[in-house]
């Protein structure tokens, strides 16, 4: 047994409490290097008393990478505390008692000796990582409100465009605004959505938004804050909650604090709200775009136009808590989404939870980071991320041909072992977004590639986002021509595509709590082929899916129970799945 690849860390993602009396344990094991796990746990005062060392039960293998395999089991204790060791059969017959203390061969010396366990001291309720249970039942849709729909020529911005008139340049301004979104929520509605996901709205130079001015005020273009409140509203009587973009890593240049520490240096009342390493700061004087890294403050990247917030200041602190506290309270929304999220201190982050889930413990907390975020999803910041790791995977097998279905199924089960159950549960799981190339894009313009992959991201945990203009067959590269404008004429829409959305999303709505809770397993991976059967399963029923990314048939049973199928034909002998098709069936 190779022992240095058994790894267990107690409180974090290998040991935590999932219900209120539930605790889920994990252990990491060399891959294929372990016959059984077994463990031994019960109450840390009574160990001599009861001696539960002699008895063990056995946990389940739930997730296989190309390196290490990974065994689970959930626990209750009668006094909510507890204290656990694995016994480990390797498939060389080696047996290894691994606990607090380490590895050791396994003995009745070493099992009944109380320090050599593992210790959860007491079921704390107050630490359970909670997630809003509404998240799981959502399907988001991601707005970038300059691009969406123009539903009020009088805010148009000076030098705006008519509408689709050409493709988009980083400078330009085509109307689109909040009364356009009111005027759309019946075709949301109609689509299946019921979350909103919002690029910033609030007052900035640009037609992004991510260079805040005023963070209290609607952008003028976009409209008011009575047509949002009124946007709010009429989202919720639909069934549709509402996430705003949160830009609190920095603000824009024209910024007034920003502005006064341009106009009066380093005697600025806001000069410590920024991190500055030299006066002047004004752009020309010290530094420029093209000079972006002489300059003399701290920025988001390199971009001058965005100067970095100095949130360890505590009137930074109570200045953006107020912001995010502001708009739940007075506007009622229901989630925030935080830019650049990884580049924030924690301490701020902790501040920000607390502020926010005190107004609604519902509230959902979304980061942006891209990489392993452990620490930001311990219960205590963030409830989800931005997945753009799944992202990747999925991409990479489905859409790119850059890896195998071994390789994708090996991504996809480290990062559910990465998190807590309850966490892989709310992640947000999007294909593309206002930051990067279309799915149509880069599928090369093949729309069956594009849909297996949405049917393949709508079928694993976590909430699934739409980026706008996706189910009309919408298309781009990098931005900026990934921001282009929504198409409403319907004969410029692909009403197929369109229609195959909306059962998509019907098709996630109804069967959420499989999709949810269910356990992943793959029982097929086919590297040579590019094909791939898994399921999706809990006690209560169970989803399956068959997808053939190679050229090679696929023949699956015709007992199936077919939901959803692309590219498949019926013969005497079964389904056949060809090239880019797929099977999804109960």
């Amino acid at each position: 047994m190779e022992r240095a690849a058994l790894l267990h860390r107690p409180d974090s993602e290998y040991a935590y409490l999932f219900e209120k009396d539930v605790m889920h344990i994990r252990l990491r094991t060399k891959r294929s290097d372990v016959k059984e796990v077994k463990i031994i746990k019960g109450d840390p005062y009574l160990i001599n008393e009861d001696k539960w060392y002699k008895e063990s039960e056995k946990m389940t293998l739930v997730a296989t990478t190309e390196d290490y395999d990974y065994y689970q089991i959930a626990v209750g204790a009668e006094f909510r505390r507890i204290q656990y060791a694995f016994d480990i059969v390797g498939a060389d017959g080696e047996e290894v008692f691994y606990g607090d203390r380490g590895i050791f061969d396994l003995s009745e010396s070493v099992i009944e000796k109380a320090e050599n366990y593992f210790r959860m001291p007491f079921f704390q309720e107050v630490d359970r990582f909670k997630a809003p249970e509404w998240v799981k039942e959502t399907v988001w849709y991601q707005i970038f409100p300059e691009r969406f729909a123009n539903g009020d020529t009088s805010n148009d911005p000076e030098g705006t465009l008519p509408w689709g008139s050409q493709l988009p340049g980083r400078e330009d301004f085509f109307g689109g605004d909040l009364q356009g979104v009111i005027d759309h929520l019946d075709y949301l509605v109609d689509l299946g959505i019921n979350g909103l996901y919002f690029c910033p709205i609030f007052k900035a130079s640009s037609n992004h938004k991510y260079d805040t001015i005023d963070y209290f005020d609607i952008d003028p273009d976009f409209g008011d804050k009575e047509t949002f409140k009124k946007l709010v509203e009429e989202a919720h009587k639909r069934g549709i909650k509402i996430m705003l973009d949160a830009v609190f890593n920095h603000t824009g240049y024209y910024a007034p604090q920003f502005q006064d520490v341009v106009k009066n240096g380093e005697n600025s009342q806001y000069a410590d709200w920024f991190h500055i390493n030299s006066f002047p700061v004004e752009i020309g004087t010290n530094g420029n775009f093209e000079g972006a890294k002489t300059l003399s403050y701290d920025t988001f990247a390199f971009t001058p136009m965005m100067p970095k917030l100095n949130t360890a200041n505590k009137e930074v602190q109570d200045y953006l808590l107020d912001i995010a506290t502001y708009w739940v309270r007075e506007f009622n929304i229901d989630a925030w989404r935080l830019d650049v999220a990884n580049e924030v201190d924690h301490h701020f982050w902790k501040k920000f939870y607390d502020a926010t889930t005190a107004l609604d413990k519902d509230f959902y907390i979304l980061g942006e980071i891209w990489h392993s975020s452990q620490s930001w999803l311990q219960g205590d910041e963030f409830h989800g991320v931005m997945n753009y790791a799944f992202t990747e995977t999925a991409t990479n097998f489905f859409v790119k041909d850059a890896i195998s279905a071994t390789k994708m199924a090996s991504g996809l089960y480290e990062q559910l072992m990465l998190y807590r159950d309850q966490t892989n549960q709310v992640m947000f799981n999007c294909l593309d977004s206002h930051d990067t190339a279309r799915l149509l894009h880069i599928s090369g313009e093949n729309k069956d590639i594009a849909k297996m992959a949405l049917m393949f991201t709508f079928l694993q945990q976590g909430s699934p986002c739409i980026y706008y203009g996706t189910e009309i067959g919408m298309t781009g590269a990098n931005d900026p021509d990934c921001r282009r404008c929504m198409v409403w004429e319907e004969e410029n829409q692909d009403l197929t595509f369109l229609a195959f959305t909306k059962q998509l999303v019907a098709l996630r709505k109804e069967n959420q709590a499989i999709l949810s809770y269910g356990n992943l397993t793959f029982e097929t991976l086919n590297n040579e082929d590019k094909y791939v059967e898994f399921t999706r399963q809990t006690t209560d029923g169970k989803i399956k899916g068959f997808f053939n990314k190679g050229n090679q048939d696929q023949l699956v049973s015709s007992d199936v129970e077919i939901l959803m199928s692309q590219n498949v034909e019926k013969t005497e002998a079964g389904y056949v799945i060809s090239e880019n098709g797929f099977i999804v069936s109960k």
